[in-house]
Parts: C-alpha cells; sequence; structure tokens
C-alpha cells in the first residue's frame, strides 16, 4: 500500500464511512429552535432566489426565437431590462438571506461557546488538572465556529440545492422530456468523484481540528508569564519555535491537501459536466435541425444544465458533506457531555447564618475519577501503554500460586487498578472560631484537605459537615460566599487593582476597598504606583512582587469577609520585611472566623488552638505545641528541622 506522493490526495479509509446520527441531528436542532422564524423566512428567501433564478435561460430563449426573428426592438429591449432587473432583485433578496444566516450563525455561536463556557465552569478541579489549556479554548473558539458554519454553509447549502434541483429540473421536464434524459445520463459520474473526494476531506478536516488544538495549547502554554519565563531560563525558545514551526507546516501540508482535493474534485466535475452539455447540444442540435426544436430551447437547456450540474453533485455528496461538518458539533458536544462531577442536589439547602463548625468524618479521598471520569474526559492525558508478559502466570492484581495459569500479568507501568490515596479515614472538629494548623512533610495531603472544605473536590469515603450540614447537601454557591481562600500561589488577573479586589466583593464601595488594603498592609504601596487602584498588574499578577501579590489575595478575602478562613501561609520564601508584612496583614483576617492554616511559620503554630500533624494521607498526631513535643513523634522531628530555626530567630531579635 502506498504512504506518501499523489497517492496521499486520493486514499480513504472505505471502513471509516460517516456516519449522521439522528440523535446528534435532534441536539443541534434544539440549538436552533430559537431561531425557527428566522429560519423559515430563509427558506422562503431561498425558495423565491431559486425560482427567480431560473428566468434568466427563458429570456435568452425569448431573445432568440422571439425578439430577434421577428425584429421586436420594443421586447428586445423590455428582455434585456429584466436580464439587468433579475440580478438586481435576486441580490437584494440574496442580502436579506445573507442577513438571516449570519444572524442565526452568529446568535449559535454565542449561545454554544456560553453553553460550553458554563459546563467547563461546572467542572470539578479534577478536570482542569487534566485538561490543557489550549485545547479547551480551541473547543470554544475553532469548534464553535466549525459548528456555525455547519448550520449556515452545510445545512444551508443542502437546503439550497435541493430547492433548485427540483426547480430545475421541472422547468426543463417542461421545456422537453427528451432533453432532460440526455442531460441526466451522466449523472451517475458525479457520484464516484463526489464520494471518494468527500471522505478524504472528512479525513483533512479531522486532522486538522487535531492539530489546531495541540497548536493553541502550545501557544496557551508558552505565551503566559510563566511559560515564557521558563524557556527563557532554559534557553528553549528555539526548541518552541522549532515545534511550532512543525506543527503549522502539518496544518499547512493539510490546507495544500485540501486545497489540491477540492480543486481536483472541481476539475473532474467539470470534466462531466462539460459531456452532460456536449450530449444535450449534439443531442438538441440535431433535433434542431429536424425542425423539432428551436435553438433559443437549445440554449435555455445548456444555462439549466449549467445550473443544475452543480447542486446535483452537491447533494450527491450531501451525506459526507454533513457527517463532516458535523465533526464540530460532535466535537462541541463532546465536551458538553462529561459528566459534571461535582454539582448541586435538586434539594440542596443555602447556607446562612453560618456558626463555622467543620467536622471531617472518616474522609478518604483519591485523586483517581471515582465515576472513570479520567477515561471519558477527552482532554485527559492517557496512560502509556501496558505491555504484556505471558510467561507469568499470576493474575492482573496478583493472585501467587494460586491465580489463574492462563491470566496475564501487567508489566509497569500497572496504573489503571489502583492509586495511592491521598486521605484515609481523616476525622476531626474544628468548633467556631478555632484556628487549627496543619502541619507535615510536602505531599502528606495537607492542601488536599484544604481543597476538600470548599468543595473543589469530593470526598471518595466519608463526609464533610458544616455547622451539621452535608457539603453535599448545600449550594456551592452559598458554601463558597462563607469560605476565604488564599492559596500558596497567588492568581491574579490581567487587570486594575481595584479589578482583582472587586473579584472578592462585586458590589464593594471605594472605602471598602480601602479599608481592606490597610488591614492588608497593601494600601500604601497601592498609593505610590503610577495609576494607584486603576494600576493593571500585568498577566498573573507578575508586575507585583511575590510579597504584594499575597497582599492584595489578602485584601480580596478581607473585602469578602468570610466566615470560615483557608490559608496556605507561604511565607518561607519571601524576604523578612514581605514576611512581617503578611504576618500582621493574616492576625486582622483570621480574627473570629474559623481558620485551617497549612503552618510555615511557628507564629502561627502556637497561637493555633490545636494542630493537626498529617503524614502520608493520614492524621498521625494531633494537640498543643507543646503536647506534641512532648512525645517526641513526627512533629516533634518536624520542629527541630524546620520550626526551631524561626524560634531561635525570634529571641535573637
Amino acid at each position: 500500500m502506498h504512504t506518501g506522493g499523489w497517492w496521499r490526495y486520493i486514499q480513504y479509509d472505505e471502513q471509516e464511512q460517516p456516519t449522521i446520527s439522528l440523535s446528534l441531528l435532534k441536539r443541534v436542532a434544539q440549538y436552533a429552535r430559537p431561531y425557527r422564524g428566522a429560519l423559515a423566512l430563509l427558506l422562503v428567501a431561498i425558495f423565491i432566489s431559486s425560482l427567480i433564478g431560473l428566468i434568466p435561460p427563458l429570456i435568452y430563449r425569448a431573445i432568440i426565437d422571439t425578439a430577434l426573428p421577428h425584429n421586436d426592438l420594443q421586447l428586445l429591449i423590455l428582455l434585456s431590462l429584466g436580464l439587468i432587473a433579475i440580478p438586481l432583485l435576486d441580490g437584494l433578496i440574496g442580502m436579506g438571506q445573507r442577513y438571516l444566516s449570519a444572524r442565526v450563525g452568529e446568535n449559535l455561536i454565542a449561545d454554544l461557546r456560553v453553553a460550553l463556557y458554563e459546563h467547563m465552569q461546572k467542572m470539578s478541579l479534577r478536570f482542569f488538572t487534566n485538561a490543557k489549556t489550549g485545547e479547551l479554548i480551541s473547543r470554544l473558539d475553532n469548534d464553535v465556529i466549525g459548528a456555525q458554519r455547519a448550520v449556515t454553509g452545510t445545512f444551508i447549502s443542502i437546503v439550497t440545492n435541493a430547492v433548485n434541483v427540483v426547480l430545475i429540473l421541472g422547468v426543463m421536464l417542461a421545456l422537453d422530456w427528451r432533453l432532460t434524459l440526455l442531460g441526466l445520463l451522466v449523472v451517475p459520474l458525479f457520484v464516484l468523484p463526489a464520494r471518494r473526494v468527500g471522505l478524504i476531506l472528512r479525513r483533512l478536516v479531522k486532522e486538522q481540528y487535531k492539530h489546531n488544538a495541540e497548536l493553541d495549547a502550545q501557544l496557551s502554554e508558552t505565551l503566559n508569564v510563566s511559560g515564557a519565563l521558563l524557556t527563557k531560563l532554559f534557553a528553549r525558545q528555539k526548541m518552541e519555535g522549532d515545534k511550532l514551526a512543525a506543527s503549522s507546516e502539518q496544518l499547512a501540508k493539510i490546507g495544500v491537501e485540501q486545497a489540491l482535493v477540492g480543486r481536483g474534485l472541481v476539475l473532474m466535475l467539470g470534466l462531466v459536466a462539460a459531456f452532460g452539455t456536449a450530449i444535450v447540444y449534439l443531442g438538441g442540435g440535431i433535433l434542431t435541425m429536424q425542425g423539432i426544436f428551436t435553438v433559443g430551447t437549445i440554449i435555455a437547456f445548456g444555462a439549466y444544465l449549467a445550473q443544475l450540474y452543480g447542486p446535483i453533485s452537491t447533494l450527491i455528496n450531501s451525506r459526507v458533506d454533513l457527517a463532516t461538518s458535523l465533526v464540530s458539533f460532535e466535537r462541541v458536544f463532546e465536551t458538553l457531555n462529561l459528566p459534571i462531577e461535582i454539582q448541586d442536589k435538586p434539594d440542596a439547602a443555602t447556607l446562612k447564618n453560618v456558626r463555622g463548625r467543620i467536622a471531617f468524618e472518616n474522609v478518604t479521598f483519591s485523586y483517581l475519577g471515582e465515576n472513570e471520569d479520567d477515561a471519558q474526559n477527552p482532554y485527559a492525558p492517557k496512560p502509556p501503554p501496558i505491555r504484556v508478559n505471558p510467561s507469568n502466570g499470576n493474575g492482573a492484581h496478583g493472585n501467587g500460586a494460586n491465580g489463574n495459569a492462563n491470566a496475564q500479568t501487567l508489566d509497569a507501568p500497572q496504573i489503571v487498578p489502583t492509586r495511592r490515596l491521598a486521605l484515609q479515614n481523616i476525622s476531626f472538629e474544628i468548633e467556631p472560631g478555632q484556628l487549627v494548623a496543619l502541619v507535615g512533610p510536602s505531599g502528606a495531603g495537607k492542601t488536599t484537605i484544604t481543597y476538600l472544605i470548599p468543595r473543589l473536590y469530593d470526598p471518595t469515603g466519608g463526609r464533610i459537615l458544616l455547622d451539621g450540614h452535608d457539603l453535599r447537601d448545600v449550594t456551592q454557591e452559598s458554601l463558597a460566599q462563607q469560605i476565604g481562600m488564599v492559596t500558596q500561589e497567588t492568581y491574579l488577573f490581567h487587570d486594575t487593582v481595584r479589578a482583582n479586589l472587586l473579584y472578592g466583593k462585586p458590589d464593594a464601595t471605594a472605602a471598602e476597598i480601602e479599608n481592606a488594603a490597610r488591614a492588608a498592609h497593601i494600601h500604601a504601596f497601592i498609593m505610590n504606583m503610577p495609576k494607584q487602584y486603576e494600576t493593571v498588574v500585568g498577566e498573573r499578577g507578575y508586575r507585583l512582587s511575590g510579597g504584594e501579590k499575597q497582599r492584595v489575595a489578602i485584601a480580596r478575602v478581607i473585602l469578602k469577609n468570610p466566615r470560615i478562613l483557608v490559608l496556605d501561609e507561604a511565607t518561607s520564601s519571601l524576604d523578612s520585611e514581605s514576611e512581617a508584612l503578611i504576618q500582621d496583614a493574616l492576625k486582622p483576617l483570621m480574627r473570629q472566623r474559623t481558620s485551617v492554616v497549612i503552618a510555615h511559620r511557628l507564629s502561627t503554630i502556637l497561637a493555633a488552638d490545636f494542630i493537626l500533624v498529617v503524614d502520608n494521607g493520614q492524621i498521625v498526631e494531633r494537640g498543643s505545641h507543646l503536647e506534641l513535643l512532648a512525645r517526641d513523634g513526627l512533629y516533634a522531628r518536624l520542629y527541630h528541622t524546620q520550626f526551631r530555626a524561626q524560634g531561635a530567630e525570634k529571641v535573637g531579635d
């Protein structure tokens, strides 16, 4: 089998026949239903335009057979004016048709994009840790636009061509059935090239969408500040440029193939149309010589044939065209079909008058999707191939000597059956207003605990209660309103300082914003910036230092005024001045609030009502600072390696 050269332009997979799902068409129709009035007017415009298109050949016949032979100047002028008026009228109707088509198409884009974005926003954090941002943007951009083209392009084209074929055949039969049959003799010759080319184009379109998504993913990862910084630090600009060039070259190659294949189809169909026209002129000319037909009738037939063959070839290939254009809808619906892992129950309660009592009851959690969400997620990273070792008779899960001798053992990497639990049987209670410090080595599960409190994930087992309410029984919006979270990696939008602060409370007054900034010890710094609160902070806030960004984030949470505070107190990488300012900013923030803090500072640990020591997904110790030191366990070791120096520094001060 040939794999390159010219064969690539004519090959296609016979087994990959395009299928048009009735359920898919119904779902597409649901999005078009709000615009059924505009679509009805569009169909009327198409019908009128098709009728008008039938008139010019009849005018040609009248000029040749009537006006010229009879030297009827008045009729000739009238018919000539008709040839001017008809395209003008057809053009005006075409403008209305284009307006209706654009109105439906653009509104459809907006509806699909909003539906996609809202669905993505409802997905759990697990979805975004698996997905590439560029691929998500590609679905919201390229695929949505492709879906719009399917409605305003392919669907409208099929309807227009069907109306044209019916009307043109009706007029041709009315003129003469014999010439009509002669013209239709070549129709079967349209089938094979249209079918082959349609399948090739479908394959190329699917490849194009795939490479576009990969290109968007690379651009989104390397053109943000973090990505650009990484490429510069490792001097990988050329490597990324070569990677982009390879992707662009592949897309260019696909574009050339599409152009070549499309032009080849035009050539083949043009030859078939010329052959059909020649037959009609030959047969009609003979009959004209015998006095059966007039010259005008033959000319009219030739004009109708030119209008007929294009729509016929399109309709013959309409199944492939429709299936190809529906690729975009398939990709859009593939995303919309992804199950929402965390969603409100129909009878979910709205949290009111929250006191802030938090209870974890035998909570177990794994980052592996419990409902095989990862397997259903087209954005999820695919596991590497699993090799099978037939020489070992043990089962896939290791049955030892008693295992099935016919079973096969999966050779590494074996990642599918199980994954280490991030949390195992976690239980604790926090009373309203208490400060709890989470301490433990890196990767112990501290951040996972903080992610479960605002319900960024749901527990795999057990439950989490807030004032006696299971978090799964309350609305996510009311829960989010009660929780303020300052993460270790502060994220700011590429917007003004004011806009970033207003994210905590959109209706906050200027005085409230300023008071929050003062409480976070960031107001003086903001006032020294060029445009003060209207200063744009840059991509992800990169125009600010780490400490400045963190204080803006703290001010944002102060403005929100939540009942519960979840804080990753990451100040170890900051200078002493920024660290001191942040520590001062945290004091009013934690006052009279239930606070869960991943502690990096001894001062926070000493201020905590109790400490939870987390290791390997379990709470291994709990108690006060002195109690835990007396046990001489993991906390004591962490204290001597991480926190004792902080205490010595404090004494030295």
